[in-house]
């Protein structure tokens, strides 16, 4: 029987082809292409009512825009976005322009079911859309062209932004636009074979990198707009309060102070200058109803998680009859693991620009979601949504942090009540102290081994909150299907064991969670693949090769397993060092890694080197790839050896850096990424490395010391010092 969980309402759906394609002209002579595929939402209004179906825009002066839909949270789709589209046109990357895609329903990500930056989802979900807009532009241009000539369309070529015929003819992309855009547009289009791929499949430089290095890139923080006034927010130490009165008197009388107001969130001070704003917001005497979390604590969230973990939960996966094959075993192995809340610690903090005027709302912002940014600006400034504009900048960073808004409407109150530009900036404290945090977790599993030393039965029964339930109750609004975010790197399990039991247990702890990168893949990753070498040991086998005994049926999972093994030397370490192996599938991507660490005599523990295999099947930008497989290493190495948040009478305990520790230069290991070819489909490629590095490490550990550590941070170990 198999319980994996589905999708359920608009969330993940599949891709299809596309629904309909809509061509428009450019005001002045140009071409527009726009679609929308099945799963998208309501369809797009007509340009005319005020929400622009395009993703391609070819201007009569040569000028070509593809409206990229995805943030860029330093992840590189402002680079692979445009490759694919360029691809299929026929162009130069370089002859390709980036311009930030509004709002509204015809850009919703259809592998989500929303207008969302996530998931690992960017390559899968514009794969197939972004490289059709180009294929039918060509298609057209060409016929334009064609037909200008009285030739046969089959006889013209495009090169470099011009369709040819013959050694003389020869007409720009501009030059045909207009006559491109008052053609029917083709019923349907074939795309290239990858056989044929001249850009896409190949390393190419990131095309923001100049932006960044000289400064005319924008991110949030960056955004001006005449007359702007700044903004610093006082919000409750305990997570959940509330402002029960303020006296701001003293607040009022600082220098460059033009308004105090208490706000949805907290009480705004806004003031000429930042640093102005920010003292007279310290200066506020404000008497907090600090709310139901006054005595909550990380000892009273752990006892909750605990206490809650005798009852059965959703099930997410059913195979054989694990409860039964655990009875009759001739050996049976259990484990206890927790996992800490984690805050997401973007280097940019959080910030919000906001402007209301008579004609409505504009918000600078990096945000992972626009929709819902416009909807959360939209109640803030009592307008209907469309009168609200979105304009997304560059983002600092996002793992997950800029799927929530709670940090916009305050900036758009304040806009609205000062009638002037207002930037709202958190500090580097107040986002860590009022983050929607990775959740945490207590998960109790179970193998079961026969007489015969064979591995017949896993049960995994997982305990936290949701996350889910509060960003999109839809998806889990039947309490018999797990959130399936909630079981990510679980539910999958892939080892060739009869009988599999994993459920999830629901229980919520007061405060808000939220999405962190790789979500549960990395919280579960950590338990499966931990616990998996506590099998290996117990079975007297090698880690290694005890899993790929168990893949004989899955080839993608035993093939980055034995290259990883491979990269790593596996089993011929340098005297002193030892190795950890882990493996997983997520977001359609196979990895597995392996780290090396030595343990010196008086506990010191350091990581010398990490190896990774990923097969992510077809990728657009290797380049890319490899940046992002080291990237979430770094991400999740942090993580494993520091990362936690801990709750005192519902106040976070970490405020910044000194407290909430980053890798540093001198600590980071040797990373080699070997990326294996693949026909499969596009994997996302964002988050899943970000999973493997603790179980890795954590069972490295083991190999070198004995001790299992089934609790992170690996700083809070007794007897080791990272």
């Amino acid at each position: 029987m198999d319980n994996r969980p589905r999708a359920t309402g608009a969330a993940l759906q599949d891709p299809a082809r596309r629904d309909f394609l809509k061509v428009s002209a450019l005001a002045g002579g140009g071409l527009v292409i726009g679609f929308t595929l099945p799963g998208c939402g309501r369809r797009p209004k007509d340009a005319a009512g005020g929400q622009p179906n395009a993703w391609l825009r070819i201007g009569g002066d040569n000028s070509i825009t593809v409206l990229v839909d995805k943030s860029e949270m330093g992840q590189g789709v402002y680079t692979a976005m445009p490759m694919l589209l360029a691809e299929e046109l026929g162009v130069a990357l370089e002859r390709v322009q980036v311009e930030a895609a509004p709002a509204g329903d015809a850009y919703v990500n259809t592998l989500l079911g929303v207008q969302v930056t996530g998931g690992s989802t960017s390559v899968r979900d514009s794969w197939e859309k972004l490289r059709r807009a180009g294929a039918q532009a060509r298609v057209m241009l060409v016929a334009a062209a064609a037909q200008e000539w009285g030739v046969d369309a089959a006889d013209c070529r495009v090169e470099d932004g011009h369709v040819l015929h013959g050694p003389g003819k020869r007409l720009s992309f501009g030059e045909l636009a207009a006559a491109a855009s008052a053609l029917p547009p083709p019923a349907d289009v074939p795309l290239k074979s990858v056989a044929d791929f001249r850009l896409v499949g190949k390393p190419a430089r990131r095309t923001d990198t100049p932006g960044k290095v000289d400064g005319t890139a924008q991110f949030g923080l960056d955004v001006q707009r005449p007359g702007m006034l700044h903004a610093a927010l006082a919000q409750c130490p305990v997570l959940k309060g509330s402002v029960r009165s303020v006296d701001d008197a003293a607040a009022r009388a600082m220098p460059g102070v033009r308004e105090v107001l208490v706000t949805s969130s907290g009480v705004v001070v806004v003031a000429d200058h930042f640093w102005q704003a920010k003292q007279a917001r310290d200066a506020l005497a404000i008497d907090w109803d600090e709310g139901p979390n006054a005595a909550l604590d990380s000892r009273v969230i752990g006892r909750m998680l605990k206490d809650a973990a005798p009852a059965s939960g959703a099930v997410a996966r059913n195979d054989g009859d694990a409860q039964a094959a655990i009875g009759k075993a001739a050996r049976v192995v259990r484990a206890e693991y927790r996992l800490p809340l984690l805050a997401h610690a973007t280097l940019e903090p959080m910030n919000c620009t906001a402007e209301v005027g008579a004609d409505g709302c504009d918000v600078w912002v990096g945000t992972q979601v626009q929709g819902i940014a416009q909807a959360a600006a939209a109640a803030a400034a009592g307008l209907p949504p469309e009168k609200v504009r979105i304009h997304t900048t560059l983002l600092g960073g996002g793992f997950g942090r800029r799927l929530e808004v709670d940090f916009i409407p305050a900036a758009v109150e304040a806009a609205k009540a000062t009638g002037l530009p207002v930037k709202l900036i958190w500090t580097r404290e107040d986002d860590t102290t009022h983050d929607a945090y990775r959740p945490p977790a207590y998960d109790q599993v179970a193998g079961a081994f026969d007489a015969d030393g064979r591995l017949v039965a896993w049960q995994l029964h997982l305990v936290g909150p949701s996350i889910t339930a509060r960003m999109f109750p839809p998806v889990v609004a039947d309490p018999a299907v797990p959130d399936p975010f909630a079981v990510e790197a679980a539910a999958n399990y892939p080892y060739g064991v009869p009988n599999v039991y994993v459920d999830f247990l629901r229980q919520e702890i007061g405060i808000d969670v939220g999405y962190w990168r790789s979500v549960s893949h990395a919280t579960n990753c950590f338990v499966v693949e931990s616990f998996m070498d506590e099998l290996a040991h117990a079975a007297r086998q090698d880690p290694y090769e005890f899993r790929r005994g168990l893949l004989a049926e899955q080839p993608r999972w035993r093939r980055v397993l034995e290259e990883a093994a491979a990269m790593a030397g596996w089993g011929s370490a340098p005297a002193g060092r030892h190795q950890g192996i882990a493996l997983m599938e997520g977001y359609g991507s196979y990895l597995a890694q392996v780290a090396e660490l030595s343990v010196a005599r008086d506990g010191t523990l350091t990581v010398h080197r990490i190896c990774c295999a990923a097969d992510c099947g077809q990728m657009v930008n290797p380049a890319i790839v490899e940046s992002q497989v080291e990237s979430g290493i770094v991400f999740g190495l942090t993580a494993a050896l520091w990362g936690e948040i801990t709750l005192e009478r519902g106040r976070v305990q970490q405020a910044n850096f000194d407290r909430y520790r980053l890798l540093r230069l001198n600590e980071m290991p040797a990373l080699e990424v070997r990326l294996l070819a693949s026909s499969e489909a596009p994997g996302g490629m964002g988050e899943p490395s970000t999973a493997l590095v603790a179980p890795a490490v954590c069972n490295a550990i083991f190999a070198a010391t004995g001790r299992r550590l089934r609790e992170l941070p690996i700083a809070r170990a007794r007897g080791l010092k990272v």
